[in-house]
C-alpha cells in the first residue's frame, strides 16, 4: 500500500501593501496575507490602504496584521480597518502579554521568535496555551531597524526532530530557490516570505510569488 502524500505547507506572503500585490497572492492560493503596521518597515500601511486591501481581500484569504510592541489601541484600531482574522506580534511580547490580548481581541495571536540557536527554539515552549502560533524567524543582527524581513536564515537543522506543543511555521530567508528545501528539512506545515518574494524593498513581483507557490507544493 503506498504511503498517502503529505499536505502541502501553508503559505503566507507577508508585506502585501498594495492591490496588485493582493490580487498576486490569491491568485496563487495563498491561505495567509500579512499586512503590517510598522512605521520603519518599507511595506508599513496606512490604516486606510489597509482597509482598502482588507476590503478587496474580502474573505478569498486570511488577513493577518503585524505588529511590533504595539499597545492595544493601535492593534485594535488596525483589526478594525483590516478586518484582520488574525494578529502577530514580532516585537518582545511576553507570554503574558500575547494571552492576555488574545482574550481581548478574541481573534487567534501569532508570535514570531527570533532564532539563533536551538535554546531558542526550546524557549518558545513559554508560549504554549498563550499563542496560536509560533513563527521561527531568524534572528535579527543587533541594531538593525526591523525584526523581520531582512531576508536572513537560521540553521534550519535546529529543527530537526522538533515537536512543537503548539501550532507553527517557519520564516526567514525562505525563496522560490529554497523554500521546497526548507519543508522538507524542517518538515514546517506553514512557511512565511516577505522580502524572499519582491523585486525590491517592499514591492512585490508576481513572478516570484507564483515561483515560491510553486515551489512549495512541490515540496
Amino acid at each position: 500500500m503506498s504511503t498517502p502524500a503529505r499536505p502541502s505547507a501553508q503559505m503566507k506572503i507577508c508585506g502585501v501593501n498594495t492591490p496588485a500585490a493582493l490580487d498576486a497572492a490569491v491568485r496563487h492560493r495563498a491561505d495567509y496575507l500579512g499586512f503590517v503596521f510598522f512605521a520603519r518597515s518599507p511595506r508599513n500601511l496606512a490604516l486606510r490602504d489597509a482597509a482598502a486591501l482588507g476590503a478587496r481581500l474580502a474573505g478569498r484569504a486570511r488577513a493577518v496584521g503585524l505588529f511590533v510592541d504595539a499597545d492595544d489601541a493601535t492593534i485594535a484600531e488596525a483589526v478594525a480597518a483590516a478586518r484582520l482574522d488574525a494578529v502577530q506580534l514580532h516585537g518582545a511580547e511576553s507570554p503574558e502579554r500575547v494571552a492576555a490580548l488574545r482574550a481581548r481581541l478574541g481573534l487567534p495571536v501569532w508570535k514570531a521568535i527570533s532564532v539563533a540557536a536551538r535554546a531558542d527554539i526550546e524557549g518558545a515552549a513559554r508560549y504554549a496555551g498563550a499563542a496560536d502560533l509560533v513563527l521561527f524567524d531568524a534572528k535579527a543582527p543587533k541594531g538593525a531597524d526591523l525584526p523581520g524581513g531582512l531576508g536572513l536564515v537560521f540553521d534550519w537543522s535546529l529543527l530537526a526532530g522538533y515537536r512543537a506543543p503548539f501550532a507553527w511555521g517557519l520564516a526567514g530567508g525562505l525563496s522560490p530557490d529554497n523554500v521546497a528545501h526548507a519543508i522538507r528539512e524542517t518538515g514546517a506545515p506553514l512557511v512565511d516570505v516577505s522580502s524572499g518574494v519582491e523585486s525590491a524593498p517592499g514591492v512585490k513581483d508576481e513572478s516570484r510569488i507564483a515561483a515560491f507557490a510553486a515551489a512549495v507544493r512541490s515540496a
